[in-house]
């Protein structure tokens, strides 16, 4: 095997890691355990990702636990410290309390307390073009508004190529990872009429993320008869199926964060539902170029459950 298909195999197994991670926060994760999951010695596995991640294994499943902590915290408040411990596979409310503090410094009710009181006044969900969001949300909180449904979709297969990094990033990558994604539907034989949707998945929520560790899918949905060849540019996972709200829109490219801000801000907070402990993803429904305008025709998916009193 060549080096360079050498080091994309490694890749694409700490790929499968980091998956495996946002999947199972619920459960305790052991070295043995994920180094199986990547198809490593586990006496080697730590140091293989934290070569590639820049980022030791622990302090990452920590990092990934506490930014999923946060997000309970603010939208979650029917759990309680016992809840969230659980659904981050902690033992009790008092060694998430312990881990919480350690890592920010304040306890999680007093985060919570915090950030109900302050939530009006505190950063958007969305980063994209956060200046010129900022600057519209001081005069028209709601300057982009849309038809949203409720849906219940299956599960789906896609393929995908990720980035990790901050979304600026990601904007000047964007086409290229555009093509390789289209490139390997092409040589794969994914592509199928009328069957495939484009779809970008945002595994971690700006409100309370690293920037520089977001991690954002390019994906392509793949019918579940298709065999996906994964190799350290292109892995496979599945897409979660449940109730979602989605927001169906009509953007310029600047608009996005004020769709998503309505989505979370607007309509959530009176739909009577509340967001699922998933990730959210926007299917892209046009070409832009194909237009004078260059008019994104979007939908916006964003997990939701009832909410139970």
């Amino acid at each position: 095997m060549s080096y360079e298909k050498c080091k994309e195999e490694y890749i694409r197994r700490i790929h499968k890691v980091q998956d495996y991670i946002e999947n199972h926060l619920d459960q305790y994760l052991s070295i043995e355990e994920l180094s199986n999951a990547a198809g490593f010695s586990k006496y080697h596995f730590s140091r293989i990702f934290q070569s590639i991640l820049h980022e030791p294994l622990a302090h990452y499943v920590n990092r990934i636990r506490m930014e999923r902590a946060l997000f309970l915290l603010a939208h979650r408040t029917d759990k309680n410290m016992t809840d969230i411990a659980y659904a981050l596979g902690l033992s009790d409310s008092a060694v998430f309390s312990r881990a919480f503090k350690n890592y920010y410094g304040v306890s999680p009710r007093e985060y919570r307390k915090e950030y109900s009181k302050n939530c009006k006044d505190s950063f958007l969900l969305s980063e994209y073009n956060k200046n010129t969001a900022k600057k519209e949300w001081a005069g028209n909180p709601f300057p982009v508004t849309g038809q949203i449904t409720i849906e219940n979709i299956e599960e789906k297969q896609v393929a995908y190529v990720r980035h990790t990094g901050t979304y600026d990033s990601l904007a000047k990558k964007y086409a290229g990872m555009v093509q390789n994604l289209f490139a390997y539907a092409k040589n794969q034989h994914f592509l199928v009429e009328g069957q495939n949707w484009i779809l970008a998945i945002y595994h971690d929520n700006p409100e309370f993320g690293e920037e520089s560790q977001f991690r954002t899918s390019l994906c392509l949905t793949v019918p579940k008869n298709i065999t996906v060849k994964e190799d350290g540019v292109l892995g496979r996972m599945k897409l979660e199926g449940g109730l979602y709200a989605v927001g169906h829109f009509e953007l310029q490219q600047e608009q996005f964060s004020d769709a998503w801000n309505y989505m979370y801000r607007e309509w959530l907070m009176g739909s009577g539902y509340i967001p699922r402990d998933s990730y959210p993803f926007e299917v892209y429904l046009n070409n832009p170029d194909d237009n004078e305008s260059h008019i994104i025709k979007v939908d916006i998916y964003v997990p939701i459950e009832s909410i139970h009193f």
